[in-house]
């Protein structure tokens, strides 16, 4: 019996995804993200969490692609391009999903994130980071620009920074990191599971609903004009007004008294 490449650990309305492949620094192989992929949408119909935590095993939070397995395809009649077509769609599809999740996404990064791992954990809607961490969109120093890990990373810090990562191939620590916008906390390496669930726990004790109209407009209105992004928001203020725990959470704010949420 061999360990399972994902590990998902559930408690008081919180999953953690545990990448369990530290051979290999936890690479985004294809049975990597077809664990991934299949968890995820799992999880997006699963009422009962309202936080998912992704974490690593091992050394590495996530070395990026699985290089010895891409490079297996070069012998392929086409040198590999239909191989590195569909792996490139389906790590897209992963990264979406997980903004895409109902549930408020926390990358839990001990240790180095590079590649297309600096990819996942920018995927995240918040990153925890130990205080020791590196994070890099190192391919173009193997002659490989980072160009799906460039999608994610562009969105998440300032333009000039992003490009100055992809086309360096250097790493930032991780105060540097926060610093830009790519981390949100930064904890000890021995406080890092405490300061990860903390924020987790605190997440998870608001209105789930409320949290998932939110996290969808949140990302709805990044890319619209001004206008039309107030018009979105406002819909989804609307629909969340209506909800009927949300006036029972106004009322008990004026009411001074504990909301009697389910």
């Amino acid at each position: 019996m061999t360990d399972p490449i994902l590990i998902r650990q559930d408690a008081d309305h919180i999953a953690t995804l545990t990448l369990n492949s530290p051979g290999n620094f936890n690479a985004l192989s294809d049975a990597m993200l077809a664990a991934m992929k299949a968890e995820l949408s799992r999880l997006a119909t699963d009422r009962s969490i309202r936080v998912v935590v992704l974490k690593g095993a091992g050394k590495a939070f996530c070395a990026g692609h699985d290089l010895k397995e891409m490079q297996s395809h070069r012998k392929d009649a086409d040198k590999g391009a239909a191989y590195y077509q569909a792996l490139f769609a389906t790590c897209a599809s992963v990264m979406q999903a997980l903004q895409t999740l109902p549930q408020v996404t926390i990358a839990q990064v001990h240790t180095i994130a590079t590649a297309a791992g600096c990819q996942l954990a920018a995927s995240c809607d918040m990153v925890v980071a130990a205080e020791n961490t590196r994070f890099g969109v190192n391919g173009v120093n193997i002659g490989l620009f980072c160009s799906t890990p460039m999608v994610a990373l562009s969105r998440k810090v300032p333009p000039a920074v992003a490009f100055e990562m992809l086309s360096t191939g250097e790493f930032i620590p991780a105060s540097r990191a926060r610093e830009v916008g790519l981390v949100n906390r930064i904890a000890a390496p021995d406080a890092l599971d405490a300061e990860t669930q903390r924020l987790a726990q605190t997440v998870a004790a608001k209105l789930s609903v409320a949290t998932r109209i939110g996290k969808a407009a949140f990302y709805d209105q990044l890319c619209l004009t001004t206008p039309e992004a107030y018009a979105l928001a406002g819909r989804a203020m609307v629909e969340n007004m209506l909800n009927p725990d949300t006036d029972e959470g106004i009322c008990a704010f004026l009411e001074k008294r504990p909301p009697n949420w389910p």
